[in-house]
């Protein structure tokens, strides 16, 4: 199938425009390698700009420069909302990305997304303590590399999908037992919350989002971006190092067939489609933080030892989904036949019920001061299901990021990323099938893996600019070229650039 997928920085960052923890104000970005469990938010998360700065001498240039947001408080807008409980939030992501080698076709595609996420604190707004209400909603536009050129499995842009504009999230979140616990229920995306890498969230390629055995394995890759699905998330906190996380969620978020993500058919192309016939999805995770400064603040303490600073911070989770609806084989018919038998139907049997097991590692690994920005983390995060009814059963994710690399470049990040998607043995016995029954050559899929090469300039509080590069190894795991199918899809260099700002 086609992943749509998905998402993190930065539209993980905008998904709930305002309140992590449901009260208080999200960071301006993500922080690659900041291991600390956010609160009702992923990673990041749109600033709410107070008054403009202004210091003797700076002229209207040099004040917009040092906004936190473009637009700034909007000539005082956004104080007067946020004295209501209302935060608002807008950014636009624009891309340029091609293959100069490999792929089906050679060229490079703009894409674009800009996104609007609309927070309120009920507890300012209407006098209800602990509630949070999110709405989000974006525009995509532009086209589709992986689509057009790569045809990959692990495609090189987690914001693409087909043009629309449409609703996103619209969920209420309530905390409980003094913040320990919340719930939250309406139309979610669960890419925000599960099976997540705060490390993985610099990159561009959608795996290093949301997991390729997922996005190929659920019904239209599943509630992510940029579908979601009405459902129900219970959190609760233990331990102040333990948190758990259960969902129960619609799995089909467009209400098609298992490879029609539906973005353009009838309603769902405003996001309102709403879908109860297919199955249910549930997942769960337990995440466990190590060492994690107050706050999130990096301060060396003046009485710290040695062997204090070598508690490096790390989060790591555990988790599953499992979803009860009707998954076609990868092999085989109802009779049981190869798909490529001409005895046979032809059309897939059906498989009831699906799942998959997941853990990931976020680990610092070296900081020289805590009091300085400087670090190098590491991530790992693994993925399985059952391969007769998944056409990925096994994927792996990992990589380095260096956050300050430069001297005087704090707000800079550079990574190195990792990506491998096996190929399910059933489909791969299927394309032996194929060339055994039509007696002419046929490529058998193996695996796909790619690594990614990226760097964010943080050119101000506003604006990102990050120059990219990735190299895919046996695209779609040694599929045959459409155009001369004796070949596979030779391997893919993929250059571009990316730029963030929010207003």
């Amino acid at each position: 199938m086609t992943s749509h997928r998905t998402t993190r920085w930065p539209l993980a960052a905008l998904a709930c425009a305002t309140f992590a923890a449901g009260t208080q104000p999200a960071r301006a970005q993500t922080t690659p390698g900041d291991n600390s469990i956010s609160g009702s938010s992923p990673p990041g998360g749109l600033p709410v700009p107070n008054a403009e700065p202004l210091a003797p001498g700076d002229t209207y240039a040099e004040r917009v420069w040092k906004r936190s947001n473009l637009f700034g408080d909007m000539g005082g807008l956004r104080g007067l909302l946020g004295d209501h409980g209302v935060t608002i939030g807008l950014q636009e992501t624009s891309e340029v990305l091609g293959n100069v080698t490999g792929g089906a076709q050679k060229g490079f595609v703009y894409a674009g997304v800009t996104l609007l996420g609309i927070g309120v604190d009920t507890g300012r707004a209407f006098g209800l303590e602990g509630g949070t209400i999110n709405l989000s909603a974006f525009q995509i536009h532009g086209g589709n590399l992986g689509l057009q050129n790569l045809r990959s499995l692990q495609t090189p842009s987690g914001i693409v999908g087909a043009p629309s504009t449409r609703l996103w999230e619209l969920w209420y979140q309530q905390l409980f037992l003094d913040g320990d616990a919340d719930v939250k229920i309406g139309q979610q995306s669960i890419d925000q919350e599960f099976d997540i890498s705060s490390g993985a969230s610099l990159f561009l390629n959608t795996v290093l989002g949301w997991p390729i055995v997922s996005s190929a394995g659920l019904y239209g890759g599943g509630p992510t971006y940029p579908l979601s699905s009405l459902g129900l998330r219970l959190r609760a906190r233990p331990t102040g190092a333990l948190t758990l996380l259960a969902g129960a969620f619609d799995d089909n978020p467009g209400d098609g067939t298992f490879n029609d993500n539906s973005q353009l058919r009838g309603n769902e192309r405003y996001g309102a489609r709403f879908n109860f016939n297919t199955g249910a999805l549930f997942i769960a995770e337990a995440q466990y933080a190590v060492n994690q400064p107050a706050n999130g603040d990096i301060v060396r303490p003046s009485n710290a030892s040695d062997s204090q600073l070598a508690n490096l911070p790390g989060t790591y989770r555990l988790g599953a989904w499992f979803d009860t609806g009707p998954f076609n084989s990868q092999r085989h018919d109802a009779a049981g036949l190869s798909l490529a038998d001409p005895a046979g139907t032809g059309v897939p049997g059906q498989i009831h019920q699906n799942f998959s097991l997941y853990g990931v590692i976020d680990q610092m690994i070296w900081r020289p001061d805590p009091a300085q920005v400087r670090s190098l983390s590491v991530f790992l995060r693994a993925n399985g299901a059952p391969g007769d009814r998944n056409l990925v059963e096994f994927s792996i994710n990992a990589g380095l990021v260096v956050k300050a690399p430069l001297p005087g470049r704090d707000g800079d990040a550079f990574g190195v990323g990792y990506g491998l998607a096996k190929v399910s043995g059933a489909a791969s016995r299927l394309d032996r099938d194929i060339a055994f029954y039509t007696a002419a050559p046929y490529q058998r899929r193996s695996s796909e893996s790619f690594v990614e090469v990226t760097y964010q300039i943080q050119v101000n509080q506003w604006w990102q600019v990050q120059p990219d590069f990735q190299y895919v190894f046996m695209p779609g795991g040694g599929i045959p070229n459409p155009y001369f199918p004796r070949q596979r899809i030779s391997n893919e260099a993929v250059f571009g650039v990316r730029t963030n700002i929010t207003f």
